[in-house]
């Protein structure tokens, strides 16, 4: 599990089973770890961890423009598990990508990327980067979607401007706005990188 979300947003929070639990700032909309089960490795910061066969690396960087003086501190996590990389921004606000954390980025399978601006780089400011680290695999994050009350754009200018047909996942359960997308090493895009898109 990654940010669990409070209720403040307009949408219900995730029900948290998980055993590790990454959170990468501690926002009220990233940081609801409130019922966490108490087995559960909650990882909130730079570092190195393992659990149960995940590897996951915690970047420094800043959710804004400024070196963190307008929103703080914000972590990329780089997780490791099955022979495959993600890399999962969190709300990543700075400008460009320092060298150092290109470097600890390293090679990415699938980016999970904030698109919807305001609080973190905006659709513009992500295509750039995602040109830099170039993944197999992109998922937009942190978009409006219905239900939603953050004042922050949709995804569909990020679509436009990254220029590729999204792989669009239907939700499994409509009400809750929650779909599945499955991926195995063997299934990862060999040449082209690949949009996918959560439909709620």
């Amino acid at each position: 599990m990654i940010d669990p979300f409070s209720k403040d947003i307009g949408l219900k929070p995730p029900r948290i089973k998980d055993d590790l639990i990454l959170v990468t700032h501690k926002h009220y909309d990233h940081n609801n770890v409130e019922g966490s089960p108490p087995q559960a490795m909650i990882i909130d910061g730079p570092g190195e961890y393992q659990k149960r066969g995940i590897y996951v690396r915690g970047i420094l960087s800043y959710h804004d423009k400024v070196e963190g003086q307008e929103r703080g501190l914000n972590t990329i996590y780089v997780m490791k598990a099955e022979d495959m990389t993600i890399c999962h921004m969190g709300d990543f606000g700075q400008a460009s990508f320092e060298k150092n954390q290109i470097d600890d980025i390293g090679d990415i399978d699938i980016l999970m990327i904030p698109v919807g601006g305001k609080y973190t780089i905006d659709y513009k400011e992500a295509v750039e980067l995602i040109g830099q680290i170039e993944p197999k695999i992109i998922m937009p994050m942190h978009y409006k979607i219905t239900g939603l009350n953050l004042d922050v754009d949709g995804s569909d200018k990020f679509v436009k401007e990254l220029g590729l047909t999204p792989e669009k996942t239907d939700p499994e359960n409509l009400r809750l706005g929650v779909g599945k997308y499955r991926i195995a090493k063997k299934n990862l895009p060999v040449e082209e990188m690949k949009l996918v898109l959560f439909q709620n």
